[in-house]
């Protein structure tokens, strides 16, 4: 395997480099980008800069708001190299840019194209994910939240839960039954939902981070435009598992892997316990290369399942692997770096000796968390199992007498 990027990459390097040097002393710093909430007016400011100069969007058309390049895995990668090497915000993500965006390039029609990619790449509109219910979790397609047509609308009446950024969220993509005769999976749609609109009521949700990121959301009612359908009534099954694919990505991104693993080796190297640094553990050390040869391999997975996307083909059970894996070693990651700190390792943000303004513990809580979101560990090991290696499927429950 030739791992060399070869003049054409390594010149675009300089380039990266070169832009770099001049805006990066007063870009925002690595973290600053926003996955889960609305971002600042100096991130924002970033975010434009970043797309002008094809850091951001950089393959989304300009039609849409983009910088319209081709897509290219190795400029893609030497990008994230860059940024993360001088450790500058890479802008901002999330369930807007990250999920919608490919899906409405994917599915969406020229009219919803044009009026929502161009403002969710710039962060303009923070936007939520309406699938998980109370009763629909692992089985999504079960989902009961339901649209009834009242003219050229429908009035949605259910509940959703698990909606991360909700209370802070312009719009939501969500998932519900509109065919209410159909069977269960051709039964549901695509849905744009106002988050203003009357009769949606959000209630937060507080974790064990301390933080409200997720949210009830209740719908009494509530009137959306049949317009706001993405594709059509009928097939929000197929586009909803479009968007679950690209959160995998997002998920299981090499590029925040290859970030979190070069501020852990910083904080590694800083940190010292009777006058030895973390980084000369032997025990400490060993966990370090084991995980940074699983975040490189991360990384070389990752290109391997971008290359089938461009050829046409499907990742398939890869991309469940990717998701599975990103979110073991993210957590382990963390839970490293605590130990690296010692006691110093368990103060959250605030505290008067606190690191890293308390992101290890914070992190090591969130991460816990996403091996639950976007699919259970659990289940995602059932599927490749499955589907990966042939193996026969789980028993199901026989029917009560």
């Amino acid at each position: 395997m030739d791992l060399n990027f070869g003049p054409e990459h390594e010149a675009f390097r300089t380039e990266v480099r070169a832009f770099l040097a001049e805006h990066g002393e007063n870009a925002p710093r690595a973290g600053a980008g926003v996955a889960a909430g609305r971002a600042g007016e100096g991130l924002l400011r970033w975010q434009k800069i970043l797309i002008e100069h094809g850091y951001s969007a950089r393959t989304i058309p300009q039609e849409y708001g983009g910088y319209g390049a081709e897509p290219d895995i190795l400029k893609r990668v030497i990008i994230d190299e860059e940024f993360n090497s001088a450790g500058v915000s890479r802008g901002f993500g999330g369930q807007g840019p990250e999920m919608l965006v490919p899906t409405l390039l994917e599915h969406g029609s020229e009219v919803q194209k044009l009026r929502w990619i161009g403002p969710t790449v710039r962060g303009e509109v923070v936007w939520c994910q309406g699938y998980s219910e109370p009763g629909s979790g692992s089985d999504l397609a079960s989902v009961q939240t339901r649209a009834v047509e009242d003219g050229s609308d429908f009035l949605i009446s259910g509940q959703k839960i698990w909606t991360t950024t909700a209370q802070v969220s312009d719009m939501m993509f969500g998932l519900i039954r509109t065919e209410p005769k159909a069977s269960k999976h051709a039964g549901l749609s695509y849905v744009l939902i106002p988050m203003d609109t009357p009769g949606i009521e959000v209630r937060p949700l507080v974790t064990m981070t301390g933080e409200a990121e997720f949210n009830e959301v209740f719908f009494t009612e509530a009137r959306v435009p049949q317009e706001n359908v993405v594709g059509k009534r009928g097939e929000g099954w197929k586009i909803a598992n479009t968007t679950l694919a690209h959160e995998r990505n997002m998920l299981a991104s090499s590029a925040v892997l290859d970030g979190a693993l070069r501020s852990l080796v910083k904080r590694m190297r800083s940190e010292s316990s009777n006058g030895v640094r973390a980084i000369d553990s032997p025990l400490l050390r060993d966990r370090l290369i084991e995980l940074q040869a699983r975040v490189l391999a991360m990384k070389y997975h990752g290109m391997r399942m971008l290359t089938s996307r461009l050829k046409g083909r499907s990742p398939g059970v890869a991309g469940l692997v990717a998701k599975l894996a990103g979110c073991e070693v993210s957590h382990q990651l963390s839970a490293l770096g605590i130990d690296a700190m010692g006691e110093l390792g368990t103060l959250y943000e605030g505290s008067p000796r606190e690191r890293d303004r308390g992101r290890w513990q914070s992190q090591y809580m969130f991460t816990l968390g996403l091996i639950i979101g976007g699919g259970t560990a659990q289940i995602q090991k059932n599927i490749i199992s499955e589907r990966g290696l042939g193996m026969p499927r789980e028993p199901k429950p026989q029917a009560k007498g």
